[in-house]
């Protein structure tokens, strides 16, 4: 057996894996995106609404990292302390749906890029598409099956090699950047709605972005100093931050609005296409494939860390909590590998294949930040863990209910087609539950749990009428 300290991970290893987590398939597709949403006040509102928003929720995670040193894998965990087995559960399992359906955006990204090249391929949609990429989830799984400080390892090099193209992208496109076509992109251009509407349609894509950022929480029982957690959380947040806007803001100095809204994924190579050459695009695309295989590294190891604790922890069936020789949690990696075959094989009926992928894991992800956020704000109302120490407590109330109110408006920017989807997604993962609960010789619900159940079970059955009579597409 290793060593105990080759079994943990230093501030640069975890402050490595927030930003390897959140700098992947989003970036590469921002000025498009935020092109098809809105000019550039919209996008500064953007911008500093997100970042706040998600420097609270960093902070939230900081503060219970902290307060709650005894908790790992720590979005479902707060869920579970904070709020009941139940809530806890719908947090694990929330999170990791979202994981998985993120994951398929970057093959979906992968292979529209590889399309330019080979026109079978298409925007990721096709057939021979989903095959390919297919057979490049289950080679991760076997990756990973070999031990997951190894591939923890292999993430923290990509990471810094992947932020390589990123940072030429910015300084070229800065040098190149077209006062004029900027002025003109300012408030969106001829026939865009108000700002108002411009600057909501952009926070899925900003939620998008920023998912990874408890990456070092969730990874929490590697750490090989507690207050590294969230140390690690901040200081990859602000990075990426500072990243994703210079990217965002510069583009629209490169091309009209109604262009950029037009770009192929990845939109970034042809920005730095229309500022430097046809160098530019073939730059990007090379890095995009490093930057998002690595990135759906770091998303299915949190995602299998997430199923193994809370199996461990008897809040999923025992058999996810299974390992093999080399330590990793074997049947949660086979798990979450066989959800991401499946809802890569939807992609095949997808209208906008990376588009729809990019929102619902999106809309995925905002319960389990609720209930984190939420608990952080319950500990400091309740005064719990702050009776030895008080000092901070006002000031973490003030971030926590800051970080309750920016997720309760992203739940609310995400519109009802999405909550709906997600509800399809939440109700047959009661299943799991539902086994863990007879395993254990007890009922499956409480009343109040099956009040809730039975309204995510309506969402649900709504959602899959609307989908079978078009009222609602993917």
């Amino acid at each position: 057996m290793a060593a105990e300290h080759e079994r943990t991970m230093a501030l640069p290893a975890l402050t490595a894996m927030v930003i390897g987590s959140m700098v992947g398939a989003g970036v590469f597709s921002l000025p498009g995106n935020f092109g098809q949403a809105t000019g550039v006040v919209g996008a500064v509102i953007a911008w500093a609404i997100a970042g706040a928003g998600m420097l609270m929720l960093a902070f939230v995670f900081q503060i219970l990292a902290v307060r709650r040193p005894d908790l790992n894998a720590g979005v479902y965990a707060y869920a579970k302390a904070g709020f009941g087995e139940w809530p806890g559960f719908l947090s694990a399992f929330g999170y990791w749906a979202s994981a998985c359906v993120g994951n398929v955006t970057y093959w979906v990204l992968i292979k529209s890029t590889l399309g330019q090249l080979f026109p079978g391929l298409g925007e990721g949609d096709t057939l021979l598409a989903v095959v390919i990429s297919a057979v490049g989830v289950w080679a991760f799984a076997w990756l990973i099956l070999r031990g997951v400080q190894q591939a923890a390892a292999i993430n923290k090099i990509v990471t810094w090699a992947k932020l390589v193209p990123i940072l030429v992208f910015v300084v070229v496109v800065l040098v190149s950047l077209d006062a004029g076509v900027f002025s003109g992109n300012l408030w969106g251009g001829p026939g865009s709605p108000g700002l108002v509407a411009q600057v909501r349609d952009t926070m899925l894509v900003t939620v998008f972005v920023f998912l990874g950022i408890e990456g070092a929480s969730v990874y929490s029982r590697y750490s090989r100093r507690r207050r590294d957690v969230g140390r690690a959380t901040v200081l990859g947040f602000l990075s990426v931050l500072a990243l994703f806007a210079s990217v965002t803001l510069l583009s629209y100095g490169i091309l009209p609005r109604g262009e950029l809204a037009d770009l192929r994924q990845p939109s970034m190579g042809g920005v730095l296409s229309a500022a430097a050459g046809s160098w530019g695009s073939a730059f990007i695309s090379v890095g995009l494939i490093i930057s998002v295989l690595g990135a759906y590294l770091a998303w299915t190891l949190m995602a299998a860390e997430v199923l193994f604790v809370a199996a461990a922890d008897r809040d999923m069936p025992t058999f996810l909590s299974r390992q093999n020789a080399a330590e990793a949690p074997v049947a949660a990696i086979v798990l979450s590998s066989a959800l991401t075959t499946v809802v890569l094989l939807t992609t095949l009926f997808s209208d906008d294949a990376f588009t729809f992928t990019l929102k619902l894991c999106s809309s995925l992800s905002l319960v389990p930040y609720l209930l984190a956020a939420a608990y952080s704000l319950k500990l400091a109302v309740t005064r719990e863990t702050y009776r030895d120490d008080p000092a901070p407590r006002t000031r973490h109330l003030l971030i926590a209910g800051l970080a309750v109110l920016y997720t309760a408006f992203l739940i609310w920017a995400a519109g009802l087609d999405f909550l709906l989807l997600s509800c399809i997604i939440y109700a047959p993962g009661t299943i799991l539950f539902a086994l863990t609960r007879r395993e254990q010789g007890r009922r499956v619900f409480s009343a109040p749990e099956a009040a809730l159940f039975l309204l995510i079970l309506a969402g649900a059955a709504v959602g899959v009428v609307l989908l079978a009579t078009r009222a609602l597409t993917i």
